[in-house]
């Protein structure tokens, strides 16, 4: 079946997760980390000094962090509220949902291995070299689907709707494309091929030698509530980079060894296991500096997502 949409108007230091790199500038991405970690889940608001304080535990001085609450702002990912002297920032509306999705999104990944119909969706598109923002945009969502191209205008994903490509289509105004489900290989070529599986089994191999050994010292409570909000976020940040790079691809596509599931545990037990005591650590710095907000401190899990 062919659709075609409706027109519509990067591995770094420990100290420096390679995520916050790959996405914009760190501070602004941290801060979003940190927000829809420990306030998505109430929709509360954060002071701006508690989260100036927040990123200071991260090595990010206060002239940085304020520049990049500035930033966020404009781009209309935070909103600002004032109250007297104080300022504070909280997402809500279409940037909430979004943020939602993409937390919900990247918590689930790998987590459920469904069976696999032996059908691929693709998506053919043709942008002109004048509207290259919309090319980039287009390339970016499509990866962060879980799409890989097998040519420059045609992609390819075993796992993602054809409802989720059409929508970001139409959202960018794309109108020369088709989405449609398909079987084999095109051109002779086999479809995993749009992959570098070795280089995923590798990034999958580097994640599970460096959880290994925090998740052992999770477990015999080893870790301080300061560690523990920066190696909570750090390991986040890392499981983040697989949705880029792997599709979360069937079993059926996989050698018999992929370390996907192992690595999944690790993060899950990693994540988890660091929740409670991230969360004590956020609110000792609210506590200290909005009082009145500590109640709107509150993590999440993989089990139970905001």
């Amino acid at each position: 079946m062919t659709a075609t949409p409706r027109s519509a108007a990067q591995r770094g230091s420990r100290s420096d997760p390679p995520a916050l790199r790959q996405h914009g500038g760190a501070p602004q991405h941290l801060l979003m980390t940190l927000y829809a970690d420990y306030w998505l889940s109430t929709g509360g608001r954060a002071s701006s000094a508690a989260l100036v304080r927040l990123l200071a535990e991260f090595g990010i001085s206060e002239s940085s962090s304020r520049a990049a609450l500035g930033r966020l702002s404009r781009r209309g990912m935070v909103t600002v509220h004032r109250n007297g002297r104080r300022t504070f920032y909280g997402v809500e509306g279409a940037a909430a949902a979004t943020l939602g999705d993409s937390v919900r999104r990247v918590l689930s990944f790998g987590a459920v291995s469904r069976p696999w119909d032996g059908r691929w969706t693709t998506v053919a598109f043709s942008v002109p070299e004048e509207q290259r923002e919309v090319r980039h945009r287009l390339r970016t969502r499509l990866r962060w689907l879980g799409f890989a191209p097998v040519f420059d205008g045609f992609w390819i994903s075993p796992t993602a709707p054809a409802d989720d490509a059409l929508r970001e289509l139409e959202a960018l105004g794309v109108t020369s494309a088709a989405v449609l489900r398909t079987d084999g290989p095109v051109a002779g070529r086999p479809l995993t091929g749009a992959w570098d599986l070795d280089e995923v089994r590798g990034l999958y191999e580097g994640f599970v030698d460096t959880a290994a050994p925090l998740a052992e010292r999770v477990r015999a409570g080893g870790v301080t509530a300061a560690e523990a909000l920066v190696s909570r976020t750090r390991v986040m940040d890392e499981w983040r980079t697989f949705r880029w790079k792997d599709p979360d691809l069937p079993h059926e596509l996989l050698p018999a060894d992929w370390p996907r599931d192992t690595a999944r545990a690790l993060f899950a037990e990693v994540y988890d296991g660091l929740g409670p005591l991230a969360e004590h650590r956020v609110r000792q710095i609210v506590l200290e500096l909005a009082p009145d907000d500590v109640d709107l401190v509150r993590h999440h899990t993989t089990r139970r997502m905001p």
